[in-house]
């Protein structure tokens, strides 16, 4: 089964979850608020990423125990349960709901991570963490699209909206998830005859309760012993950034949007309309890199320079485009101005320049991941996705109180110094490779 076919069943349930942190966070909630809810947004995501970076020092334990299918299958369940909470909210569920989705989420990408690697190999990392890439970033662009037709012109969301919107992404959310079954490892592609040999082996393993709290116990173990290593203390620089400009992109840079009056009655639809664009320069960007991995004579580093440059022009449109307290304006928006009268066509094509340059880091993250611990995959995913998830946890916090001008100043800073980092890794990735051909001892 090709990778990408694989990859498909995980865009599934992330369209709808993507869906939701783009346009739901603070949006729909702002529109709650007037209700007996009284949630927000921006806490709910924090408490997500936030038990998400707690919950991936587990997830190589569960991974190793129950297998990468299962894995995504059950964690599948969640996100679809967290979608639902929005069909009739309360403040209860909706955050115990975070609570779960982050343990779910830190088990989801730590299982996927795993399926990319083993059906991968140094040949082939680079293209299909490309391939896998544009697929999953494919959700932004079409629940987003709905989402600008279907609100167009609405200054507020109703609750018929609110609810024909969930209730759909639930549907695809579950969908997906029972998808997941149909993915297959590369041991289930051997001959009958070699799966029969080893059926009996696998048997006992699975069944003793010994066998699988020692594979839990190494695998949390080479998590632990991971952290300390001079790559990964490198790459978490580099992994910190795209932990806070995914929470900007995600959730801060849709509010502001919905928030700048001057835009008019087509300010809710903008919001969709950005998430497109966000989703065009994640899918072209997938797509070019995975295709250029083929000749990669010259490394991954140009790929992460042309992310930080892109990155840091819109950061420049954006600080001239957006009012500077658009990100923490109240339901009725804001009529302040930046240094230029607000510009639909800017943010828009700043969405399609965020999505692009997050596109630049991503992939070759996860290139350079299954390039260097090809034979250990799941601890480097998992320890990836904590560093990532305690920085857009962070993000999502200080998103309640500071300034627009504030939250690009941080990720120009640390995205600055996680590039050069990024550029040492790179360098030195061949000789650690030659060095360390079984990580099995870590």
């Amino acid at each position: 089964m090709s990778l990408s076919f694989q990859v498909k069943k995980h865009v599934i349930p992330h369209t709808a979850l993507c869906s939701i942190q783009m346009i739901f966070n603070q949006t729909v909630i702002t529109n709650l608020n007037h209700t007996d809810f009284h949630g927000s947004g921006y806490t709910s995501m924090a408490v997500i990423y936030g038990v998400f970076s707690a919950s991936n020092l587990i997830s190589p334990s569960v991974v190793a125990i129950i297998g990468p299918q299962l894995s995504m299958f059950v964690s599948g369940i969640f996100y679809s349960i967290y979608i639902a909470v929005f069909i009739q909210p309360s403040t209860w569920s909706f955050y115990t709901a975070s609570v779960f989705l982050g343990i779910a989420a830190a088990v989801l990408w730590t299982a996927q991570g795993n399926c990319l690697t083993i059906n991968s190999n140094e040949n082939t990392i680079g293209r299909n963490s490309g391939i896998f890439w544009a697929l999953l970033q494919s959700s932004l662009f079409f629940g987003n699209l709905y989402i600008y037709f279907a609100w167009q012109g609405k200054l507020h969301i109703s609750e018929n909206d609110r609810r024909t919107v969930f209730i759909a992404l639930t549907v695809i959310s579950l969908v997906g998830t029972v998808l997941f079954f149909l993915i297959r490892t590369p041991e289930e592609s051997n001959s009958e005859e070699e799966d029969a040999d080893a059926s009996t082996d696998n048997l006992i393993e699975r069944t003793s309760g010994q066998s699988n709290m020692t594979r839990a116990v190494d695998a949390f173990k080479r998590s632990i012993k991971l952290c300390v290593t001079k790559e990964i203390l490198l790459l978490s620089i580099t992994t910190a950034y795209t932990g806070l400009e995914l929470t900007f992109f995600s959730g801060v840079y849709g509010t502001c949007i919905g928030a700048v009056n001057k835009f008019g009655t087509e300010e809710k639809s903008l919001i969709g309309l950005s998430g497109i664009f966000i989703g065009i320069g994640e899918i072209l960007g997938g797509g070019i890199f995975g295709l250029l991995s083929k000749n990669n004579r010259f490394g991954r580093n140009p790929v992460v320079m042309l992310g930080i440059v892109v990155h840091f022009v819109a950061f420049y449109l954006i600080f001239y485009n957006m009012p500077n307290d658009a990100p923490i304006a109240s339901i009725h928006g804001t009529d302040s101005i930046a240094f230029m009268e607000p510009s639909k066509e800017v943010a828009i094509f700043c969405s399609f320049l965020l999505g692009l340059g997050d596109s630049c880091f991503n992939t070759q993250l996860l290139s350079i991941l299954g390039f260097l611990y090809s034979e250990d995959s799941a601890p480097a995913f998992a320890v990836f996705k904590f560093i990532q998830s305690v920085c857009a946890a962070i993000a999502y916090f200080y998103s309640n109180y500071l300034l627009l001008q504030w939250q690009l100043l941080i990720m120009a800073v640390v995205g600055f110094f996680g590039t050069l980092s990024f550029f040492t890794v790179e360098w030195e990735a061949p000789a650690f490779v030659a060095k360390n051909t079984d990580y099995s001892s870590i």
